[in-house]
């Protein structure tokens, strides 16, 4: 007969296999981590600070643009209920199966979330007052600039490799010339990209990124992944729900497009054994607890391009 598995058990469980699935490791190169010890976190941008001069005549003093986005943290829950029948019964580790599928949920929430906020980015305000993907943001010495573009190939659902290739060096060069509030590039020491990618898109992007060359009809090209002093990986996110668009993320800047604000990390606790639950309703319920959200960051660090 099969030992009885206690809630200490499953409790002890999760909690190891939480450290062994790393969960989306795309999630840290496009956000922040922030600790936050209150309801909601106010994050204020101050100006760049201007840049060296001639020293002509009297000192030319810049004051800082302060603007600022709050974030206000949410709490989030799964709750998880097995009868103590299967407890007992269990002799095929169908109960472990379980607690590594609560595991893995609980470590893919940051990417459900930052999900979530780039499929709304056209449509959802970041710290200057505008769409964080937008074609006119304008911080004091800016001048107009856009990280919303266009690639105009022949089926927009279905880029050839050499399309996203195309698609994907005008992003990088969109990204590398954005200047900050003193007009001064923001992004000039970029070297690490991550190209984000709905699933329809993974063949065309996988072979743009990662073979030796790409034939065209006329020539051949290199491939981006063999170009000296870039650095480009592929996320295939099967939560996007585009069909004409991909994103490209500065991944290695010292701030991130977004922000993940963390109030109190995952922890799991039980009602087991002799619980009122168990008496009732002759179950366990293992629940897991999150309070934290996430926002937007410096939407200089994205781009979005739409197929046209």
């Amino acid at each position: 007969m099969p030992s009885l598995i206690t809630s200490r058990a499953v409790i002890g469980k999760f909690y190891r296999a939480l450290e062994q699935d790393i969960g989306d490791t795309w999630v840290p190169g496009v956000s922040m981590l922030f600790n936050s010890d209150q309801e909601s976190e106010t994050y204020a941008w101050l100006g760049q600070s201007p840049a060296f001069r001639e020293w002509v005549g009297a000192r030319q003093a810049k004051g800082i643009t302060e603007q600022s986005i709050t974030i206000a943290n949410k709490k989030f829950e799964a709750t998880l209920e097995i009868p103590t029948d299967w407890i007992r019964r269990d002799k095929s580790g169908q109960i472990d199966v379980r607690i590594n599928e609560l595991a893995s949920r609980a470590n893919a929430h940051w990417a459900s979330l930052l999900s979530t906020l780039i499929i709304n980015a056209e449509s959802a305000l970041c710290y200057d007052g505008q769409y964080f993907y937008d074609t006119d943001h304008v911080e004091d010495d800016s001048g107009t600039q856009s990280n919303s573009i266009t690639s105009d190939i022949t089926t927009t659902t279905a880029p050839t490799s050499a399309e996203f290739q195309t698609a994907i060096l005008y992003a990088v060069q969109k990204l590398l010339s954005y200047k900050d509030n003193q007009g001064e590039p923001m992004n000039e020491n970029a070297r690490e990209f991550l190209v984000v990618v709905p699933v329809p898109f993974l063949a065309a992007a996988a072979t743009a990124l990662g073979a030796t060359v790409i034939g065209q009809t006329s020539n051949n090209i290199q491939a981006l992944g063999s170009l000296g002093g870039f650095t480009f990986r592929l996320v295939v996110n099967a939560r996007l729900t585009w069909t004409t668009k991909f994103a490209l993320f500065r991944a290695d800047g010292p701030t991130a497009a977004f922000i993940r604000q963390e109030e109190e990390p995952i922890k799991v606790s039980a009602l087991a054994e002799g619980s009122d639950i168990e008496f009732t309703h002759d179950v366990h319920r293992y629940g897991v607890k999150a309070m934290r959200n996430v926002g937007y960051g410096y939407w200089q660090r994205s781009v979005l391009t739409t197929f046209v």
